[in-house]
């Protein structure tokens, strides 16, 4: 299985740790993530706001990369997911804008690349029983909230990611993990990311109430696809809610066995490794 891999801004930022589990899981699973350093960004969260047509233009150029390639995308960024998918659908659809854009970014689109989340493409196209049965280091007695956000399943006309109000998959792959995913309401209510630096007291009621839904469910910690997410519940919160948040790769990566610690556990704001090791065995 290959890809042409799409990391985004975040992924080389603040979200080291996202990349660096989610390449090391593919390889481990001998999923070939193929990167072209000519990659652009995606525009989120901001050229929607300012221009439609760069907003389009921008994930377009990626798409003609890996149409060059003759792959398809694979992200792990929820936010670099559905600004792709946003163009692509109007590459599809919307002639007058695929001929603007096409002229911008001097290729002619095809329509044969396929976007997807890595979360979607473990699930769906790997297949969650091949990674269960890759699991070296179950991670039994870790309870989990899993929290999607808003940008990997809305709108879901655009997204096609899961059920837009009840998804499933990231509580199915848990488990497979051997983790128990609680159950709660507010797995697609929105964290305030884009919220997090003009607004910040706003956002921060906004995390709150999620950490703290989260707690009440009975979960030690959150489980998400997002960077934007995963930073604003570390960095937002409310000092007493040391609740910490993994990117659903770093549990995948430690059930798998692989060595990560001194590689991105330190990168968090609410260190994760006191309870993974209250949990699991050394070794």
């Amino acid at each position: 299985m290959k890809f042409f891999y799409y990391p985004g801004c975040s992924l080389e930022a603040t979200a080291k740790e996202y990349d660096y589990s989610a390449r090391m899981i593919c390889r481990q699973l001998g999923i070939e993530l193929v990167e072209n350093d000519q990659w652009c960004c995606c525009g989120a969260t901001s050229a929607h706001s300012l221009d439609h047509l760069l907003s389009l233009a921008l994930p377009a150029r990626n798409i003609a990369l890996a149409q060059e390639a003759g792959l398809s995308i694979v992200t792990p960024c929820a936010a670099c997911f559905n600004r792709l998918k946003r163009a692509d659908r109007e590459l599809r659809e919307n002639t007058e804008i695929r001929r603007k854009i096409e002229a911008i970014c001097e290729f002619q689109y095809s329509g044969d690349v396929k976007i997807y989340s890595l979360l979607d493409a473990l699930a769906s196209l790997y297949g969650l029983e091949k990674i269960a049965a890759a699991v070296k280091k179950p991670l039994a007695g870790l309870r989990v909230a899993c929290y999607y956000g808003c940008l990997l399943v809305r709108p879901p006309e655009i997204t096609g990611f899961d059920q837009p109000e009840n998804p499933t998959v990231m509580e199915t792959l848990v488990a497979k993990l051997g983790a128990e995913a609680r159950k709660w309401s507010y797995r697609t209510e929105c964290c305030g990311a884009s919220q997090g630096i003009t607004n910040p007291k706003f956002a921060t009621r906004l995390v709150d109430q999620l950490l703290t839904m989260a707690m009440e469910a009975g979960a030690q910690a959150l489980v998400t696809s997002c960077p934007l997410c995963q930073s604003n519940l570390e960095m937002r919160r409310s000092p007493h809610l040391n609740l910490p948040s993994f990117y659903f790769t770093e549990l995948v990566a430690v059930a798998l066995g692989i060595p990560e610690e001194k590689i991105w556990f330190h990168k968090h704001l609410v260190d994760p490794r006191p309870l993974l090791r209250s949990l699991l065995p050394a070794g």
